[in-house]
């Protein structure tokens, strides 16, 4: 068992056989492989962080055009008479409002024809 061992430890080549080399290799494989911050959480991670700054873009660009939005409607009244029939379906006496829907998803849309009338 002894001499199997020696015979095949002196197959490795000397550079490999060294004891600094072997303690970096250990520790290379156990921070790869086994700490808790191995390289596929590090992946995770980055993935993660990507996201988030995604989703940083764009909610920065929506309070961007939100604030833009904000200061035409408290500087224009024509802006704030256009809001105010669009999104309150406000109309002056002599109009009518029809208002037109497109259903964005299969579940939004009506599964009886009276739902479209009635809803």
């Amino acid at each position: 068992m002894k001499n199997s061992f020696l015979s095949s430890w002196k197959k490795i080549p000397a550079w490999l056989r060294s004891p600094y080399i072997i303690a970096i290799s250990f520790f290379v494989v156990w921070m790869l492989f086994f700490d808790e911050n191995n390289l596929t959480i590090q992946w995770k991670r980055k993935c993660e962080v990507a996201e988030l700054s995604e989703k940083i873009y764009f909610y920065e660009k929506g309070i961007k055009e939100t604030r833009h939005e904000l200061k035409e409607l408290t500087t224009n009244p024509e802006t704030q008479e256009k809001f105010a029939r669009e999104h309150y379906y406000m109309k002056h006496d002599s109009e009518d409002v029809y208002v037109f829907r497109k259903f964005e998803t299969e579940q939004e849309k009506p599964k009886h024809w009276w739902q479209k009338i009635f809803s």
